[in-house]
């Protein structure tokens, strides 16, 4: 497994993070111990880096991401790379963004219960929140490093004014960004920024929650308990064109002995300012695939066939916390 320093963490990472989301309840039902098995082969696969949230689930995605790698955090701590992210809550109507500094605090405490940790290497505030001034967020998690419970600081969903404003208190050290064959928008002004100012990147989402695994049709039918059942991402006339792309993506991938997930992640890899690709999955017989994507180098004649074949699609967005 490729690895890379974390922008001005120093932190050296594998260039795919195993990501959890899939592992709070928002995807639907799984079982724990393929998810589990799926966590310990990416360890054994080389992956040191694993991203999960308060959110996802309030503490059921941190728990089993703990569990999992409870004997290595215990024996061999220093080389695994925790990251988790907060600065949201339940209400009764929802998802809230909640960033003030009581919020934080608890949040990173419930945190460390979860994991089973006594710090956190890489803490994200979830989503920018406007009713909380950035100062008072950034400087809530200053006292955190103080304290010991966290290492290092950076946001995810945040645009380059925010960063900036962010960094007045704090310096962001980290961005967690959506990216992916159909989502490009932070290639105008969100990675120049994060490039001149040695930000690390960990973008989401680079597989576009499963339009570019090639498994998806247009009788594909989730769950309800999956947030994609009430996307219009995967449903609609869009939605058939880009499935129409992903075919095409595929044919170009397999002429390379490549999967159309692996071609996917080796691009976003690929893309100047991106240091890692948070990938996840359920089940472990996924985790090889995904993996092998660090290894793939494409050239610029395949960035730009790539970029020909999806000029035809549809620009994509993902869900922000109060649509899940």
């Amino acid at each position: 497994m490729r690895t890379t320093t974390l922008g001005m963490t120093g932190l050296e990472v594998s260039r795919i993070a195993f990501g959890t989301w899939q592992l709070g309840g928002d995807w639907g039902g799984f079982a724990e111990d393929e998810a589990r098995a799926a966590i310990r082969r990416a360890l054994d696969l080389g992956v040191n880096f694993f991203d999960t949230a308060q959110a996802y689930g309030f503490g059921a995605s941190e728990r089993l991401l703990g569990e999992s790698l409870r004997g290595e955090l215990r024996s061999r701590r220093d080389e695994l790379v925790i990251a988790t992210k907060g600065g949201l809550r339940e209400t009764d109507t929802g998802i809230a963004r909640d960033a003030s500094p009581q919020a934080l605090r608890e949040g990173v405490d419930a945190s460390l219960t979860a994991l089973g940790i006594d710090h956190i290497d890489l803490y994200q505030v979830h989503w920018p929140d406007p009713k909380v001034p950035f100062a008072e967020t950034a400087g809530a998690l200053k006292q955190l490093i103080e304290a010991g419970k966290i290492r290092h600081v950076g946001v995810s969903n945040y645009n380059v004014e925010q960063i900036a404003e962010f960094s007045r208190t704090l310096p962001v050290e980290t961005l967690q960004p959506p990216y992916h064959l159909f989502r490009r928008e932070i290639e105008d002004a969100v990675l120049p920024y994060t490039r001149q100012h040695d930000i690390g990147v960990l973008v989401y989402g680079p597989l576009a929650h499963g339009l570019l695994t090639g498994t998806l049709s247009k009788d594909t039918a989730f769950p309800a308990d999956d947030w994609r059942a009430k996307s219009s991402v995967f449903r609609g006339e869009d939605y058939r064109r880009n499935l129409s792309v992903v075919r095409a993506l595929q044919e170009f991938a397999a002429l390379r002995d490549m999967t159309v997930s692996q071609l996917a992640i080796a691009w976003t890899l690929a893309r100047p300012g991106v240091h890692v690709a948070i990938v996840g999955t359920r089940r472990a017989h996924h985790v090889d695939d995904s993996l092998a994507a660090a290894d793939i180098t494409l050239d610029e004649a395949d960035l730009k066939a790539i970029d020909s074949i999806t000029a035809a699609a549809t620009p994509v967005a993902g869900p922000s916390p109060e649509s899940v």
